[in-house]
């Protein structure tokens, strides 16, 4: 080597990446595996060598970097969504005819794609350079896995920018992380010789090896990474469409589908959906069915967004897989809402790619219908995320010794009677808070994150805290304190410390969290805010009755029922009496004269730093008044906040000629008489 040591070293590090492309994307190398050892070597020999030449994309950090003691939690930047789910061609014809309808268009083009079973993650890239990447987590925050990403061989640690004018500075691509079929029948090998536990399916064996705390753990699991879109970009523009934008990450050298392209109407969808159910044994990896995603980048803007999934996109699952096995006995669960629910425990059996031991019998009519008995040969479904449901009976394999199953009269966890509404199928305690089961499970929800967020109140600590009797409703767990705390098993006193804190720190919420977090039948995330910006205060919600909450946006008389019916409730009021007197409080809003409808409708944007709130306190007071929050700016958005160190999205309001408010003046927008 007669070049100087920088020189070689950059030559080195893009040569290697560029045969990085060619093997694990392209699947076309250019050299044999020994001329590619032979570079990687020289490479670590002269990094070694000059250690202050090692750059921050070297192809040998992707094995380099020391075990975490624990993820850190990042935030995206714009919320990681999940898709609704087609199972059949109705349901497909269902969501084409809605495009169209909202579209007032007569035929919609497409992108198409197969939908990996893997686990989404987004990776973020400064001026070329990957320097972030987290998982979906819960949407809005994912745990940071920047240094097992680096090990996923064909994850570009530089973007290909030939194309390019200049660098790009910020770009977030989202897509999936997945374990090749071979290497996971490869790694449960090496599992099990090892006397170690093996992986139900890819997905999991994907999942679990991406959030090994040893980086050279995750990279001896030979991970493999494909996109499926982009989240933000800064001072870059990409095309008009999905898969033009597909194209550029490609150019890019992005991995991407090999199977997707651009089709029109329902008949372009339904014969790719056929064409890849075809292929699908023969393809190198999982997947679970195909998305649909209408093409333009206009129109998706137009259509939106419902819940937490976007409008213009569905997953068309496959049909559900099926598998035989014998029921072994047949228990009863009892749930957060007391519903009983029947359980067939069976013969394992691997089906819908993991391996089933259980499977909901659903409800005592269900069970009847399909005359389930103990002993029965059965067919298990299971498909994507549903539950593994008992399909059919094999009559003709039925022993004579099989027994029929009874419902208990009594709630098998604490005695209490067991009722049914004549208009249900499902029996449930009557219990109520004073059944474990309830109990425990309303804790878990009234802790979870998306409602008062108990940092540390998990599955194992509510059971000590309800086995000992120490808690028996949402309120007594701020009634908890140290020392009760630190006798409890593996609660050291720093960790009690950390979960009275989170305890204190849930204090502070939203009407709307609270009111989730209360475990209402019926009423999940979407429902509890719907109410909140309804009624703006939680006295004007205790005393509607049930024609008064129908008037509220998709609230039917059902959920209307299940609110009035929750509330009417002594114990339950006993129990929101106790978390308002312990502190639990939330800004209430106060409208000087302005209807809360005032801003019904109406989009707005946050860019930047406010300094008299935080922006999710800007989102709930926005929500408050009618008006709902978007990540993006289009035609369609009313008002630009724009507060500190404002972002791309300030100078995208001028040109659409979008109205901007400062803080001052949003503020006087929230408060206006």
């Amino acid at each position: 080597m007669n070049e100087p040591a920088p020189q070689r070293i950059d030559f080195l590090c893009h040569e290697i990446e560029r045969h990085n492309y060619q093997y694990y994307v392209l699947d076309d190398p250019l050299i044999s595996d020994a001329e590619y050892d032979s570079m990687f070597r020289e490479l670590q020999s002269l990094e070694r060598q000059y250690p202050s030449l090692v750059a921050p994309d070297s192809p040998t950090l992707r094995i380099g970097a020391p075990p975490l003691q624990a993820f850190a939690k990042i935030r995206h930047r714009t919320p990681m969504l999940s898709l609704n789910n087609a199972f059949s061609e109705a349901e497909v014809l269902a969501f084409d005819d809605r495009i169209r309808e909202l579209l007032n268009i007569p035929v919609v083009e497409y992108a198409v794609e197969p939908k990996f079973d893997g686990l989404a993650v987004t990776l973020v890239y400064r001026d070329g350079l990957f320097v972030q990447g987290a998982t979906r987590g819960d949407g809005e925050t994912g745990e940071d896995v920047t240094q097992n990403l680096r090990t996923v061989r064909n994850i570009p640690l530089r973007l290909n920018q030939e194309q390019t004018t200049c660098p790009i500075p910020l770009i977030e691509i989202r897509g999936e992380v997945m374990m090749f079929k071979e290497d996971f029948f490869e790694l449960n090998r090496r599992q099990t010789e090892r006397g170690e536990k093996t992986f139900a399916n890819p997905r999991n064996a994907a999942a679990g090896s991406l959030r090994q705390l040893d980086p050279q753990a995750t990279s001896r699991r030979h991970l493999s990474f494909y996109a499926y879109g982009t989240g933000v970009v800064e001072g870059y523009i990409l095309p008009d469409t999905h898969s033009g934008q597909m194209e550029s990450l490609k150019e890019l050298s992005i991995p991407v589908p090999l199977q997707r392209r651009v089709v029109h109407g329902t008949e372009g969808l339904l014969a790719f959906f056929r064409e890849i159910g075809e292929l699908r044994k023969d393809l190198p990896y999982e997947i679970d069915g195909v998305v649909y995603k209408v093409n333009n980048i206009a129109q998706q803007a137009r259509l939106g967004y419902v819940a937490r999934a976007p409008r213009f996109a569905i997953a068309h699952k496959f049909p559900a897989e099926e598998a035989l096995t014998t029921v072994l006995d047949i228990e009863v669960q009892v749930g957060r809402t007391g519903a009983l629910t029947p359980v067939a425990r069976l013969v394992p059996v691997f089906v819908g790619g993991v391996t089933v031991t259980n499977a909901t019998l659903h409800n005592e009519e269900e069970m009847r219908r399909k005359d389930i008995r103990i002993g029965d040969t059965v067919s298990v479904r299971r498909a994507g995320d549903v539950i593994p449901e008992v399909v059919r009976v094999l009559i003709e394999r039925r022993p004579l010794d099989t027994m029929e199953f009874q419902m208990p009269k009594v709630c098998p966890v604490c005695g209490s009677h067991v009722t049914k509404e004549a208009d249900e199928a499902v029996w449930r305690c009557s219990g109520g808070l004073f059944c474990p089961a309830q109990r425990k499970r309303a804790l878990l929800h009234f802790a979870s994150q998306r409602a008062l967020n108990v940092d540390g109140l998990g599955e194992k600590l509510v059971d000590q805290l309800v086995d000992r009797n120490l808690v028996h409703t949402p309120a007594d767990l701020y009634q908890l304190d140290l020392q009760t705390l630190t006798r409890l098993e593996r609660m050291a006193e720093k960790s009690a410390q950390n979960l009275l804190d989170a305890i204190e720190h849930s204090k502070q919420t939203s009407l709307a969290r609270f009111i989730y977090a209360l475990g209402i039948r019926n009423v999940g995330e979407a429902t509890a805010k719907e109410l909140a910006r309804y009624f703006v205060t939680l006295n004007k919600l205790l005393a509607a009755d049930k024609a008064s909450l129908q008037l509220v946006p998709d609230i039917g008389p059902v959920v209307a029922q299940s609110i009035a019916a929750f509330f009417f409730e002594p114990h339950n009021i006993k129990v929101i009496n106790q978390l308002r007197a312990a502190g639990v409080q939330w800004p209430e809003e106060v409208n000087h004269g302005v209807p809360v409808d005032s801003l019904n409708g109406k989009i707005f944007v946050l860019t930047g730093t406010l300094v008299s709130m935080s922006r999710e306190e800007a989102k709930s007071k926005i929500e408050a008044l009618g008006a709902r929050v978007s990540g993006s700016v289009s035609k369609k958005t009313s008002y630009v906040v724009a507060g500190a160190e404002a972002g791309s999205k300030l100078g995208k309001a001028v040109e659409l000629d979008v109205t901007v408010l400062n803080e001052a003046e949003f503020l006087a927008l929230l408060t206006r008489k």
